[in-house]
């Protein structure tokens, strides 16, 4: 089962190969084989000991790859979002969202001081230092998982105002950074429909009235935002005698919900993998301030659980359901556990980058190799049965694959063939009848 698919692996990695010189792609084979197969803390230095490498192959060099050598980490992505497009037939369904990665040290370029959701409260606002990166990802239906899954493909830098007018460097803001990647992506899939799924945050001004032609955004919005519908009728004032042209304001979200005129509606929906009953209440409208004269789909959702009393989500296709709506900003969930995924088992936020080149590459680059995996399982086409699962009678409802078992069948096939000659593996590759070299002992 190994050699299957360890060829199955080196032939997905040979599809960046165009991205390369010949030097580092070779590097970039014994990187990825290390950094997968890094159980603890991972590092450069950690990845040449987990590949078998370290003592033989000059560990400067490898550092090289991510301070200088010339490579493209945005070229990386267009190959994989080009292949998870082949792969996922219909419109391209992307999430966007950020992430803060804890991290401190002298002369570590882009370092900041910035809000930590996770540790933050309402009453309590917690700073950590860190890097903040804005991640767009290809949210992919499996055939190994009930959910759907977020692959990162590209991923920009978020630095401080402060830290920006210290290297005078020009400043931009989440929102910006998440406008310049969805147009990114635009340019590379100017045929395709593009749906881009986002929270509250991102469904701003910068990002709603700048969307490319076919994009179409899915979010939530403030329950008090204020909501205009159109005038369908021309008519005057009946004080000036003026012709009206502005928009008729409606009741904010949080009004309309407690209107007892506007009875609520009831669905069911197969969310987070469970069926579901809720009440919601639907109009046409538009958003002025972020969203200008776009018409939007609004869906308010009753919460029976929780602080808030109701969500409010909407669509810039107003020709979408309720249901519609609600099920895609569902799938937003993926992103999360991505962010989850990344830092818990592929070192994303224990980089030890300094330089400016080395920090921009290095996360990037790891959302590559998570993204790598998660490809190479789906085009395996194992069932569970056959992926060598372990067996855990105490969790007797799992019935799918997670990360960590793709991982954990990576670090097996990875550990089966020598890295200190990658090219050998390739060479053999080429030739069905060659078998991959053991690893020496």
């Amino acid at each position: 089962m190994t050699a299957p698919a360890l060829n199955t692996l080196l032939t997905l990695l040979l599809s960046l190969r165009p991205v390369f010189t010949q030097p580092s792609f070779l590097r970039f084979l014994t990187l990825f084989a290390g950094w997968v197969g890094t159980r603890g803390v991972h590092a450069v230095t950690e990845s040449l000991v987990s590949a078998g490498v370290s003592g033989v192959r000059h560990h400067a060099a490898f550092h090289r790859f991510f301070s200088r050598a010339r490579w493209s980490i945005d070229q990386i992505g267009r190959l994989l979002l080009l292949r998870l497009v082949a792969l996922t037939p219909g419109p391209v369904r992307l999430a966007l969202d950020d992430t803060l990665c804890t991290h401190k040290g002298p002369k570590v370029f882009g370092l900041g001081a910035h809000l930590d959701p996770v540790r933050s409260t309402r009453r309590r606002r917690v700073l950590a230092f860190g890097h903040v990166w804005v991640v767009l990802s290809v949210l992919v239906p499996v055939p190994f998982s009930e959910r759907v899954w977020a692959l990162s493909v590209l991923m920009r830098l978020y630095r401080s105002q402060t830290d920006c007018q210290k290297k005078g460097d020009k400043h931009f803001k989440k929102t910006q950074l998440a406008r310049l990647l969805v147009e990114q992506v635009s340019k590379w899939l100017p045929d395709k429909t593009v749906e881009l799924v986002a929270d509250s945050a991102y469904a701003c001004r910068e990002v709603l009235r700048h969307l490319p032609r076919g994009v179409v955004f899915v979010g939530a919005m403030r329950a008090d935002a204020s909501l205009h519908r159109p005038r369908i009728r021309q008519c005057r004032s009946p004080v000036t005698g003026r012709r009206l042209t502005k928009d008729i304001p409606l009741p904010k979200p949080e009004k309309l919900a407690r209107d007892k005129d506007n009875p609520w509606l009831s669905m069911t929906l197969l969310l987070y993998g469970e069926q579901t009953q809720m009440r919601y209440k639907e109009l046409v409208a538009r958003w002025p301030r972020p969203a200008g004269k776009t018409l939007l789909k609004i869906v308010i959702v009753q919460v029976l659980r929780g602080d808030m009393p109701l969500r409010v989500f909407f669509c810039t296709d107003s020709s979408r359901t309720a249901r519609q709506v609600i099920e895609s900003y569902a799938c937003r969930w993926g992103i999360e556990v991505l962010f989850r995924d990344l830092k818990q088992m592929m070192g994303f936020s224990s980089s030890r980058a300094r330089s400016p080149l080395a920090v921009l590459r290095t996360a990037p680059w790891v959302g590559t190799c998570y993204t790598l995996l998660v490809i190479w399982a789906m085009e395996l086409k194992w069932d569970t049965a056959a992926m060598g699962l372990p067996v855990r009678p105490w969790y007797r409802t799992k019935h799918t694959v997670s990360f960590a078992d793709i991982l954990r069948l990576a670090q097996r096939t990875l550990a089966s063939a020598d890295w200190v000659n990658p090219h050998l593996l390739l060479a053999a590759l080429n030739d069905p009848t060659s078998q991959p070299r053991p690893k020496a002992a």
